[in-house]
């Protein structure tokens, strides 16, 4: 969880390690980047995503076993989200440094999703951008009917894409 920096004091290196040792153990790790609402407002995104997504994947070798999440920490469990554009653009510089890590072919492969309030009634603005693969949802999983919405919306989506 990219909160997990903000209050666990996780550095890259120890996400690093963890990464490894999800995939040394045979799991599929979800890495979760995102920036503060601080560096976001000081236009530093692209800046703090690229290095996450570079610093936690040092020294991995290329793999598809691996989904990367957007979680942008000022839209954590806050009800403000980014806007679908605003992710898009983000998520393509994600694939876009991983391209520049491995190889487009493995980029292409590895989902990336958006995570930062989803729920029912703003998950078809990002499922309908072309570089989202999918969300990271938080608290709207907690109730089984709004779960179920954004799991059909999504279906519904992509379906046709």
């Amino acid at each position: 969880h990219s909160e997990r920096r903000q209050y666990f004091t996780e550095t890259d290196e120890i996400v690093n390690k963890k990464v490894k040792k999800a995939l040394d153990v045979g799991l599929r790790p979800i890495l979760c980047v995102g920036e503060s609402l601080e560096d976001n407002e000081a236009g530093r995104t692209e800046k703090v995503i690229t290095g996450q997504v570079q610093a936690a994947l040092a020294g991995v070798s290329s793999t598809s076993r691996l989904a990367i999440a957007y979680e942008p920490i000022w839209a954590i469990g806050t009800g403000g989200a980014a806007t679908g554009k605003q992710a898009n653009a983000t998520i393509s510089l994600i694939r876009s440094t991983v391209v520049s890590l491995w190889d487009n072919e493995t980029a292409q492969a590895v989902r990336i999703l958006y995570g930062g309030s989803v729920t029912s009634s703003n998950i078809a603005e990002f499922i309908a951008e072309p570089e989202i693969d999918g969300a990271l949802v938080g608290g709207a999983s907690l109730k089984a009917n709004e779960f179920v919405s954004i799991v059909n919306q999504t279906v519904a989506i992509k379906s046709t894409q």
